[in-house]
């Protein structure tokens, strides 16, 4: 009989439609490859190959495009920003243990490429750095309610495509990522993405994402990035540890194994 219960709940899940458990009150949704339902990945945009991000520094004299810090937000940063100055450079960073850097950082990381996998329900982002990977459900799902949410490095993503545009909304994020260098977030961090291919310009893949946090944010941050595709490359494998021989201590300064 719990087999024949387990075999129900699963055979439902994979029709997709959600449905309550039998000893829980949550849905439960399609497996990540169900079988079927691949027919309508072949009518979404060429995704394919890896994308690299086009960085470029900002024209002398030009304004960087930085977000707008208020409250405990802002003097944070400029206590951090005296810091900086201080030990020329030598503060601590969670990402000198390893740790990645999350949203919105991640997208924005230029030496390592990104890929994208489609597969029924759901968009899935690999990063080469780091090894991470970032769930998007586009199975029609909500968003859980914040006191069923587990914070995350890349918070919890729900998407819907509009024509050839994923559009993402996310929320749920641990408050240890940064909006930039020394920049903290709040925990009702929310970001809006749009990503498609450039009109035109078929290897040439946009995000445009807003960053939304009424309490860190005097208004919401827009910042584009933009990527280039390359179908002759794949990821490679990234562990941070290997070889780390320059552990950095409690004061944030690099020592020597």
């Amino acid at each position: 009989m719990i087999f024949r219960s387990i075999l129900a709940v699963a055979l439902v899940g994979l029709a997709g439609v959600a449905v309550a458990s039998a000893d829980s009150s949550g849905p439960v949704y399609p497996a990540a490859f169900p079988k079927g339902h691949y027919a309508a990945l072949d009518k979404l945009p060429d995704w394919g190959g890896v994308w690299f991000l086009k960085f470029s520094f900002p024209k002398p004299g030009a304004k960087p495009n930085r977000p707008q810090l208020r409250g405990q937000y802002l003097k944070g940063y400029e206590r951090w920003e005296k810091e900086v100055k201080l030990t020329h450079g030598n503060v601590p960073h969670p990402q000198s243990y390893c740790l990645p850097p999350g949203m919105p950082g991640m997208m924005g990381v230029p030496q390592y490429p990104i890929e994208f996998l489609f597969t029924p329900g759901r968009v899935t982002i690999h990063f080469e750095a780091w090894m991470q990977w970032r769930n998007i459900y586009t199975d029609g799902r909500k968003h859980p309610d914040y006191r069923d949410l587990d914070p995350t490095f890349y918070g919890n993503s729900i998407g819907h495509w509009e024509g050839g545009t994923l559009v993402v909304d996310t929320i749920g994020f641990k408050t240890i990522t940064e909006l930039a260098m020394g920049m903290k977030h709040s925990d009702e961090m929310h970001i809006i993405e749009r990503i498609h291919l450039k009109k035109g310009h078929p290897n040439t893949l946009v995000d445009q994402m807003t960053v939304e946090d009424p309490l860190a944010l005097v208004k919401p941050w827009h910042v584009t990035y933009t990527y280039r595709r390359s179908r002759a490359q794949q990821l490679l494998e990234f562990e941070c540890e290997e070889n780390n021989r320059n552990p950095v201590n409690a004061r944030g300064q690099t020592e020597f194994n």
